[in-house]
């Protein structure tokens, strides 16, 4: 599923508009960043938590060459599944 699908789901489990149903879901993901941004944390019960993390500048290699590479140190997004999400499956 990609986001124009789920805002299609959206639009049809509220009996809404495509227009409102992509606002929503925007606000929604909005809503996740800013939370990311202030407290680096945004937990869902239920659902699962998005966590801000950073990682430490190191060596690569190059895979075509094998000459070292430095990769600059970075912040990522990880995922943690929430327990009701993980036995849903």
């Amino acid at each position: 599923m990609n986001k124009s699908h789920l805002v299609d789901y959206v639009a049809e489990e509220l009996r809404t508009s495509k227009l409102q149903a992509s606002l929503l879901v925007e606000t929604v993901l909005n809503g996740i960043k800013k939370g990311l941004k202030e407290d680096q944390t945004v937990t869902l019960t239920g659902f699962g938590t998005f966590e801000l993390k950073s990682r430490k500048a190191r060596v690569g290699r190059n895979p075509h060459t094998g000459e070292p590479i430095s990769i600059a140190a970075g912040r990522r997004v990880g995922f943690r599944v929430g327990k009701a999400l993980k036995e849903s499956f």
